[in-house]
């Protein structure tokens, strides 16, 4: 049946915390949002639904570190290499896993079998080409190089070998007789294939070129990539070739740790304890493959720095997959800015490919349409490979080997990532969309208060199956997580199209962040065609919510003044916002600075700008608050407010009381003594004029301009003729006072 979708209703308002008053939904729908959470036993379809996925079948555990290499036979064997301990293994439908050599060195990165079915492992790093033939390992072919990345078998016996920090080909003959084939000019060739054609090609690192090697010392570039490492090359029946592309320099990585496991092996420390599910006896019996023991080594060299990769776009993919046609043309097929891609085969018109998010495995659909097929929730899923009808998957972190064979699971479970509300919510109902013809869905969540699931977080809620009692039970919280077992019947499994969960998150407190109180003209000079601003405002300031003030050249919360010069008009503004988005509504009180009681200037101010007259203020200091609610989006029980307050702004609209006292003589001066007085605000600054003169500074008796009352004065020399001398004091507020004199 088809479970239809319902409206989300939400329970009330609980008392002991204040909720938003409308509800939110979180809703996984589509591919990507299904992509983003873990799958066991689940896979995600191409059109973004949740169902069953193959069933993963365990064929070895090593317990090693990780599986580098794997190779399939015609008779449906499987061999794969491993790391930390340089191991070759042998795995057979009905036998047990079977180790079959340990090499001398701690990696073995690179297998090979010939048409014979003769196996060839390459170790490193110094490592060599070892032939393991009828139950015995021999050395085939010592290189000299630092590391085998990849080995190759050709039709007719001759051996290929990909090697760094050299970057260069070897062919090695069926007799074992070797010569460099093809200098790169790279640090690393990774990785080496046949075409349709029989032509070698060849990838490689740093700079991601895959090579077309046409002949001893002549190659052809197929592509360069703009990642820096070709990763697998797999040649297609029909002439293309497919490859596999990475920004993750896996080779070096893989160097820089075959290094410290050469030190740690020669130096006699065991970092991995062997679990290998064959029992070992039985793996070895009749096989003579064990290395002698070998006279004690020197102490091993420090390991080698690789060189410096080149820069990498972060913006850019991380990896890619391409098919390069018989053309040469090359098309982009899938790319990933999230996740590394190291493998991929092909299987009849899909392409299948691995990666390093919890060991992916993906379908690509010759439509370039990615389905998820299955998690191995190891670490990286290294190596792809296909055996009697089977897909094979080879992981590291946990070396492991996995057999995908077409059935089903017997049961799945994904788990949703984490979901954030922001604030602490109420949760309110589950609900989901899918098909169900047999077997069942059973739904649980859990919550808690850090951004990942731990210990404080709520145990998983009981399973729900049934859409009617879909009530989410686990503790308010702010982030929430749910997950789903999808268990089969006897028809078709269960598919799941979409999961919603209702909630209503806390209503958060709206915040006022500044307020700024400047003259109408003040604020008007910030638009484009403003004239300068005057002399008649000494400074302006912005407070915060944090205290903090604009510049002032005095320590502590400056005053702010607003002057009557050339102004009728206050202008406030400020600065608020609230977490939930919701619209705020503000009221604007005052008080002066002798008040107790705050007055209401003006409420429900919707913008966040107001202007009054500046005339119905007297002289004096005052303080402004301004009051931010969220009433309009919430309900009157859920509505929540903050204010800020300024600090104290001195209005003084009157300019100071000048007055030159009468003029005396001295010989051949004249002494004038002048008094400024003002009752809002101090003195700053006086200065004089002369029959229209310039401006010239005037110092205060007492040697600093800062009094409500100042005197000052000024000598002029007695001069022939008439002169009218002109004195200004103003104000902190700018207000000027002016007062004449006529010197005869």
């Amino acid at each position: 049946m088809t479970l239809p979708s319902r409206r989300l209703v939400l329970a009330s308002c609980a008392a002991a915390l204040c909720f938003a008053g409308s509800s939110s939904v979180w809703e996984s729908n589509t591919y990507s949002d299904f992509l983003k959470g873990r799958f066991h036993g689940v896979s995600l379809t191409r059109d973004g639904r949740l169902t069953l996925a193959p069933r993963l079948e365990t064929a070895a555990e090593t317990g090693e570190a990780g599986v580098w290499s794997l190779v399939t036979a015609a008779d449906g064997a499987v061999y794969f290499s491993t790391g930390h301990r340089g191991r070759v293994y042998r795995w057979k439908a009905g036998e047990k896993p079977a180790m079959l050599w340990s090499a001398p060195q701690p990696e073995v990165f690179a297998l090979a079998l010939d048409s014979r079915g003769v196996l060839f492992a390459g170790s490193s790093p110094d490592g060599k080409i070892y032939k393991i033939e009828n139950g015995k390992a021999a050395e085939f072919f010592d290189p000299g190089e630092k590391y085998i990345w990849a080995l190759a078998a050709a039709p007719d016996g001759t051996l290929f070998a990909a090697t760094g920090q050299n970057g260069r080909i070897w062919r090695v003959s069926s007799g074992g007789q070797g010569e460099i084939w093809y200098e790169t000019g790279q640090t690393h060739v990774t990785s080496l294939a046949f075409d349709a054609k029989g032509r070698l090609l060849a990838g490689t690192e740093p700079n991601g070129i895959l090579y077309r090697i046409e002949g001893k010392n002549r190659a052809f570039v197929l592509y360069d990539s703009s990642l820096p490492e070709i990763r697998a090359i797999v040649p297609a029946a029909d002439g293309s070739v497919y490859i596999a592309a990475m920004g993750g320099a896996y080779a070096r990585r893989q160097a820089q740790a075959a290094s410290t496991a050469a030190l740690q092996q020669g130096a006699g420390i065991v970092t991995t304890s062997i679990t290998v599910s064959a029992d070992a006896d039985a793996a070895q019996r009749g096989i003579d493959l064990q290395p002698k023991p070998e006279p004690p080594r020197p102490a091993a060299a420090a390991p080698e720095t690789p060189p410096p990769a080149p820069s990498i776009d972060l913006s850019a993919e991380k990896s890619a997959l391409y098919r390069i046609h018989p053309d040469n043309l090359v098309e982009p097929l899938w790319s990933s800015k999230e996740e590394n891609v190291y493998d991929l085969v092909v299987r009849g018109p899909d392409l299948y490919f691995s990666t390093d998010s919890n060991g992916r495995i993906y379908r690509l659909s010759p439509d370039l349409k990615a389905a998820l097929l299955v998690e191995t929730r190891e670490g990286e899923t290294t190596r792809l490979a296909e055996a009697a009808g089977s897909l094979f998957a080879a992981t590291s972190n946990q070396g492991k080997l996995y057999r995908l064979n077409g059935a089903a699971a017997q049961t799945g479970t994904y788990e949703s990532p984490v979901h954030d509300a922001g604030n602490t919510a109420r949760w309110g109902r589950l609900e989901w969309r899918g098909e169900i013809h047999s077997g069942k869905l059973s739904f649980q969540t859990r919550s808690g208060n850090s951004a990942r699931p731990d210990a404080t977080w709520s145990e998983w809620s009981e399973p729900v199956s049934d859409p009617a009692r879909n009530a989410v039970s686990s503790p308010n919280a702010r982030f929430i997580q749910w997950r789903v077992e999808i268990t089969p019947g006897n028809g078709p499994a269960p598919v799941i199209d979409s999961v919603a969960v209702s909630y209503q998150p806390q209503n958060g407190r709206p915040v006022v962040r500044s307020i700024q109180v400047t003259p109408q003209w003040a604020a008007a000079q910030a638009k484009p065609a403003a004239p300068a601003q005057p002399a008649s405002v000494a400074y302006s300031i912005t407070v915060t919510d944090t205290g903090d003030a604009g510049h002032s050249t005095s320590s502590g919360t400056p005053t702010q003044t607003v002057s009557r010069s050339g102004m009728q008009q206050l202008y406030f503004s400020w600065q608020a916002d609230d977490p939930d988005g919701d619209t705020l509504i503000y009221s604007l009180h005052y008080r002066a600075e002798d008040e107790r009681e705050w007055k209401l200037l003006k409420a429900d101010i919707r913008e966040n700008t107001f202007q009054q007259e500046a005339e119905v203020f007297a002289d004096g200091r005052y303080f402004f608050r301004v009051t931010a609610s969220d009433r309009l989006a919430n309900s009157p029980q859920a509505a929540r407010e903050s204010d800020l307050v300024s600090p104290p702004v001195l209005i003084d609209q009157t300019p100071p009381r000048v007055r030159i006292l009468e003029p005396r003589r001295q010989g051949q001066e004249w002494v004038l003594e002048i008094r400024a007085e003002d009752a809002a605000s101090p003195i700053r600054r006086a200065e004089y004029s002369v029959n229209g003169g310039p401006w010239t500074g005037l110092e205060a008796s007492d040697g600093i301009t800062d009094g409500r009352e100042e005197a000052f004065s000024l000598r002029l020399p007695a001069e022939a003729g008439e002169r009218s001398v002109v004195v200004r004091a103003l104000d902190a507020a700018g207000n000027p006072g002016l007062a004449r004199v006529v010197l005869r």
